[in-house]
């Protein structure tokens, strides 16, 4: 499998084809590509909102009605499905026990001494962030940009155009949604659909830094 000719093929979708909508089974595909992102030690700090209707992108949508923010609006609106991927705001003892449970639940622990271990090695990089680095929200929201990148690869291979967004303001989506109330704040949102005959970036050639300056072979 040349998984390269994904990375080659996909672009950043400027303008989407409101007609078509993505099949309820790839839709499953990504959900799953998703919630099996990857995240330091599993702590899967987020939620995600998967909208598919117009009510819903609406409502999305005012969070860019201001300013620059605007010119996403169209891309919210037209795209078949829009994901609000957003962190948690706390890690919190009941949250950190239920995802020991979880992996209890889930067979990972052969040993009550492994089921003990983990507990410990979760609990040292979490106060490592809260009371060291002091950094607990930004190392979640990193968590966040691994689910972000492993949607828009798994949408290229299904041929799902999408677009990564960061131009909205948090304050209005994350009250739209009610999200302070569910210990959670919005991060980025991706727009998944197909593209129409106006997205111009879907024309043009890819452009990126020569490999020598990026990549080294040690």
């Amino acid at each position: 499998m040349d998984i390269a000719r994904f990375a080659l093929a996909r672009h950043t979708c400027k303008a989407y084809d409101p007609s078509r909508t993505i099949p309820d089974d790839q839709i499953a595909q990504l959900k799953t590509l998703l919630r099996h992102s990857p995240s330091s030690v599993n702590s899967q700090p987020w939620h995600f909102f998967i909208a598919a209707s117009d009510t819903s992108k609406q409502g999305i949508a005012k969070a860019t009605a201001q300013g620059m923010f605007s010119a996403n609006t169209p891309k919210i609106l037209n795209a078949s499905h829009v994901v609000v991927l957003c962190a948690r705001t706390t890690f919190d003892h009941a949250y950190l026990a239920r995802l020991l449970d979880q992996e209890d639940h889930d067979g990972r622990y052969p040993t009550a001494e492994a089921k003990a271990g983990q507990n410990k090695s979760r609990h040292f990089y979490v106060n490592l962030h809260r009371f060291d680095q002091k950094d607990t929200q930004h190392w979640m929201e990193k968590q966040v940009y691994l689910a972000l990148g492993t949607l828009l690869l798994g949408a290229a291979a299904l041929e799902i155009d999408a677009t990564p967004i960061e131009g909205f303001d948090p304050r209005v989506l994350n009250e739209e949604l009610g999200l302070r109330d569910k210990g959670l704040t919005s991060v980025v949102i991706a727009a998944l659909g197909y593209r129409s005959a106006d997205d111009f970036n879907g024309k043009l050639p890819k452009s990126r830094l020569p490999v020598d300056s990026v990549l080294s072979d040690l």
